[in-house]
């Protein structure tokens, strides 16, 4: 018999920070070519100054974070330690991000992963419209539903 585990989902902090670099740096796909490029400072400004950022945790560990960036309405993070793939916490992640820039007032989220990635299915499953690819990268984006509804109309 499993036992079940609590996750929590919260804003992300400061001291969240070196689990969210463990897992970013513990990934299978969208390897960084150079792991000093995202550095704390980066992590930092998107807890408050860029954006905002939340963290799964499955009892009492950050098992995957996401990070939203207001100024280019963007999801600038979402990464899950491999252990805790496949259970929804990214999406619900996602979701938690998206919210938040459309309640900002933004009417449109884009990203970019990996093309020919889980990732790359990932968003496409949640509904992303993918805009276009250029060589090994595929751009999605998200319209708001009061941009859909508008469109409808």
């Amino acid at each position: 018999m499993t036992q079940s585990k609590l996750v929590n989902f919260r804003r992300a902090n400061s001291h969240d920070i070196p689990a969210m670099s463990t897992i970013r740096l513990a990934v299978g796909e969208n390897v960084l070519s150079d792991p000093g490029r995202i550095t704390v400072q980066m992590y930092e400004d998107y807890l408050e100054l860029l954006g905002r950022g939340w963290v799964a945790e499955v009892d009492g560990s950050v098992a995957g974070f996401c990070y939203a960036n207001q100024t280019n309405a963007s999801i600038w993070a979402l990464f899950m330690a491999p252990e805790y793939e496949g259970r929804g916490l990214a999406k619900q992640l996602l979701n938690m991000a998206v919210e938040w820039l459309f309640e900002q007032g933004q009417e449109f989220v884009r990203l970019s992963t990996g093309a020919g990635t889980r990732a790359d299915s990932f968003y496409a499953l949640q509904g992303w419209t993918r805009e276009r690819v250029d060589g090994n990268e595929v751009f999605y984006l998200l319209a708001s539903s009061r941009v859909a509804v508008q469109a409808a109309s």
